[in-house]
């Protein structure tokens, strides 16, 4: 099978050798998001907000592929302070309805730029 580069403006560029998702067949492997706004390059301010631009970047490359969240199938989820854990699920219930995807939630010591909270996951196209 051959490999299809997926690129949106609507999301952040990539800020190292990796393309936003890559999709191989009906599966979409997207790259780990953070919470870049996708016009200035920056790290948006405050944990909850960090938390919605990564989730909306993510929206954002799913449906450059032809997709949505709803593919999802598996979501990991990589933080700084662990502590955070409730207000994750609290805000990707606003993006998720049941069946949710299957998911990890890491504790991580750094993320890129500095940021609180990265994400990243593999949908499947119907």
């Amino acid at each position: 099978m051959s490999k299809q580069v997926i690129h949106t403006d609507k999301a952040p560029a990539a800020i190292g050798t990796y393309s936003q998702a890559i999709k191989v067949g009906d599966t979409v492997y997207l790259s780990g998001q953070i919470p870049l706004n996708p016009t200035s390059m920056e790290l948006v301010d405050g944990f909850e907000a960090q938390v919605v631009q990564v989730f909306e970047n993510l929206k954002s490359v799913a449906e450059a592929a032809g997709g949505s969240l709803a593919d999802i199938v598996k979501l990991n989820i990589f933080l700084i302070d662990l502590a955070h854990f409730a207000t994750v699920n609290e805000i990707m219930g606003r993006y998720f309805q049941q069946p949710y995807p299957a998911r990890a939630a890491i504790g991580v010591a750094a993320l890129p730029k500095g940021s609180q909270v990265e994400m990243d996951g593999v949908l499947v196209l119907s």
